[in-house]
């Protein structure tokens, strides 16, 4: 999708998670077009100066940064009412993209309390914003978007309490999808494969990541970039018809990435070597 097909001239998008990784890209895919991006973070430190950068070479507008934890109630609610004494008058676009869970390696780490906070991050967002917003500001945004994952349909180690919390998430698209038709509402989320970011290597490991390079094709991974332009466009307006669904983006990857493609891959090679 080219810079300049979409114009977001005036439009504010909010995006939690949003100064590394997919939530970063997506919020620079949206202002290379225009918008107004606020970028909200709490885990570890971000680099003001790089993403102001970033931005710059864009040709976007600055973005604004407000440190919030997307579980707690009282986070949302002062980021909204400083966005309002600023002087904005709604969010157009809220993607969700806050992801959150422990690593499981046995059935002896499942707890409630553990699935409990990995819904209070990766899922209850989508709700707890979409509700704020309308409550500080009257309207609901146009479009929101939550980032979820393969997990709720296939395998990952030590997987279990984000692929659960982002099952719940995706359920949640389809009943907000009903409850909000009404207001014009367009929501959905999109599923990605494996990503390539410093959250990959913290969650499965470095041992993974470069057996990943050994093994897994580059043309395999899908980049935050392409996920990010999968957003856009669907926040468009020419996509509006589309709404409370699951959208994978993931090159077709899903559907033939296994065991029978890697003897492929593995015959190919052989006769290469032949």
């Amino acid at each position: 999708m080219t810079d300049s097909f979409l114009d977001f001239t005036g439009k504010v998008v909010l995006i939690t998670g949003g100064t590394r990784g997919i939530g970063l890209e997506t919020g620079l895919s949206f202002g290379k077009r225009g918008a107004q991006c606020v970028l909200t973070y709490n885990w570890g430190d971000h680099d003001e100066a790089a993403i102001n950068a970033a931005f710059a070479e864009k040709k976007a507008l600055k973005p604004i940064y407000l440190n919030a934890d997307v579980s707690k109630n009282e986070d949302t609610k002062a980021l909204l009412q400083e966005l309002k004494s600023q002087g904005f008058t709604g969010i157009d676009i809220f993607i969700s993209n806050v992801s959150g869970a422990m690593v499981i390696n046995a059935f002896e780490d499942y707890t409630l309390k553990g699935l409990k906070q990995s819904i209070s991050y990766s899922s209850f967002p989508m709700v707890s914003y979409t509700k704020e917003i309308f409550n500080t500001f009257g309207k609901y945004p146009k479009y929101i978007m939550g980032v979820s994952s393969t997990g709720p349909v296939n395998y990952s180690i030590g997987y279990d309490y984000v692929a659960a919390s982002k099952t719940v998430m995706e359920v949640f698209v389809k009943y907000i999808n009903f409850r909000l038709r009404k207001h014009g509402v367009v929501i959905n989320a999109v599923r990605s494969r494996a990503i390539k970011t410093k959250l990959f290597e913290n969650t499965f490991g470095k041992d993974l990541v470069e057996f990943a390079a050994k093994y897994v094709p580059d043309n395999y991974w899908i980049e935050p970039i392409e996920l990010a332009e999968a957003i856009v466009g669907l926040c468009s307006g020419y996509c509006d018809t589309i709404s409370g669904q699951i959208i994978t983006v993931d090159k077709g990857t899903s559907f033939f990435d296994n065991l029978m493609e890697i003897y492929t891959r593995s015959q190919k090679k052989k006769l290469k070597t032949a």
